[in-house]
């Protein structure tokens, strides 16, 4: 019974240490979309790792970091007088799934985003169109 409750009390304290990180996490993809949505160009360059890879399924698309800040100019326009919302569906194995509603002003479409964070930074992020509309937001 000594052993069990030895790796009981081992297992608590290994989960509690995850805890930080995933929140840790939240924080970061948190920063991410306020960062998107008033298109912020030194805190996204902040928020992505140098090595960083936005993959965007839809289009058959990978940026790197240098792309996608470059692109911000262009994103800038088309995010004036939008909102985004956004919820952690899950974390696992390290990946954080997200459910975004893009809500611009003459249309809305909803995507799941995927974002792997190491070090303080997203070094990964997928994103894909789930439905035309955030009716299922």
């Amino acid at each position: 019974m000594r052993n069990w409750r030895g790796i009981a009390f081992a297992m608590a304290a290994l989960l509690l240490s995850l805890t930080p990180a995933r929140a840790d996490d939240g924080a970061i993809i948190d920063r991410w979309y306020s960062a998107l949505l008033v298109a912020d160009r030194s805190e996204l360059t902040e928020l992505l790792a140098d090595d960083a890879r936005l993959k965007l399924d839809d289009i058959g698309v990978i940026q790197t970091k240098q792309d996608f800040i470059a692109s911000i100019d262009e994103w800038q326009g088309a995010v004036a007088g939008a909102a985004i919302r956004h919820r952690i569906e899950k974390t696992a194995n390290g990946e954080t799934t997200v459910l975004a509603c893009y809500d611009f002003p003459g249309n809305d479409t909803l995507m799941r985003e995927t974002f792997i964070v190491a070090g303080g930074r997203i070094v990964a992020s997928t994103q894909t169109a789930v439905a035309q509309d955030c009716s299922d937001y």
